[in-house]
């Protein structure tokens, strides 16, 4: 394997209530991977399955077949202890602050859920001081800690979800829409912020979301994700600016300007996914230097000579 690798996925498949008349195919036999000390984007609608990828890397959802290697581990494989150890590696930042903080606890109490978990502080005073460092990088006052969720906007909230992942000093970082919550005014600060930490402590991000324009801002690779398959994969400025599948053209068509003349005579293309119905198989090729579709050899050929 590859050194610069950190998480490696190979043909990864989660079908939720299989073999039932509602069963779902979320995730349709992906492959990708995640460099060392990158950001990888993961984009797509609502339903793509990109949240389902994150959770299933993290192994809160067991997947149906494939594996997900993390420094060299099938994650797939680990028993109990090896999780445990695993999950301090890899931590979560979740899209909805306000939910995925309990209410009924003090700031310090939820940040320090993960230093208390995997012990990590050898004295309460240890604790406090590690709780108030976290504070400060990301924005936040450490005479906040004694404060409860509900006193705190959108914005702090989402900071303290991140202080909340960091505290465990994880390596890689997944990140569900973690912006998508919040203002329009706030979401640049969050991501600025989450870009600074990415620096300083050499983090690895997964970085999901719907909005290609904020996707392609944070990240160094962008994988494009429709019904549970990723349709085309490469560098961000290359799928921004030069996009070979359909679906990524009709998604960059909806990003709107900020341009009133350009914004007048933009036409927004629509995509036809029953072209994905058509019964042939396709397989992830590479039609330029690092830049992966999802095509038959026909399409291949088409794109290439596009």
């Amino acid at each position: 394997m590859d050194k610069n690798v950190l998480v490696d996925v190979k043909n990864l498949s989660l079908t939720f209530n299989e073999g039932k008349s509602n069963e779902v195919k979320a995730i349709d036999n992906i492959s990708f991977q995640i460099h060392k000390g990158e950001v990888f984007g993961l984009v797509g609608e609502s339903g793509s399955g990109k949240t389902t990828v994150g959770r299933t890397l993290l192994k809160l959802y067991e997947p149906t077949s494939g594996e997900i290697i993390f420094d060299g581990e099938d994650v797939t494989a680990l028993k109990k202890k090896e999780l445990f150890q695993f999950r301090k590696n890899a931590q979560m930042i979740f899209q909805d602050p306000q939910a995925s903080l309990n209410g009924r606890m003090k700031i310090k109490d939820i940040i320090a859920e993960g230093i208390d978990v995997h012990k990590l502080a050898s004295s309460s005073e240890e604790r406090d001081k590690m709780v108030d460092d976290l504070l400060n990088q990301v924005g936040l006052n450490k005479d906040h800690s004694s404060r409860y969720p509900h006193e705190f906007s959108g914005g702090q909230r989402q900071r303290i979800g991140i202080a909340r992942a960091l505290a465990v000093d994880p390596e890689f970082i997944i990140a569900d829409e973690p912006i998508s919550a919040l203002d329009v005014s706030i979401q640049a600060q969050v991501v600025n912020l989450m870009q600074d930490l990415q620096r300083d402590k050499e983090l690895t991000y997964l970085f999901i979301a719907h909005d290609l324009s904020m996707v392609k801002y944070i990240s160094d690779r962008i994988a494009v994700m429709h019904w549970g398959k990723i349709l085309e994969l490469g560098p961000a400025e290359e799928i921004y600016n030069n996009p070979i599948h359909d679906y990524t053209k009709s998604l960059i068509s909806a990003i709107p300007t900020p341009d009133p003349e350009i914004e007048r005579s933009r036409k927004i293309e629509v995509y036809d996914p029953t072209a994905e119905l058509d019964g042939q198989e396709r397989e992830m090729r590479e039609v330029r230097p690092g830049h992966y579709v999802l095509c038959t050899e026909l399409e291949f050929l088409d794109y290439k000579n596009a």
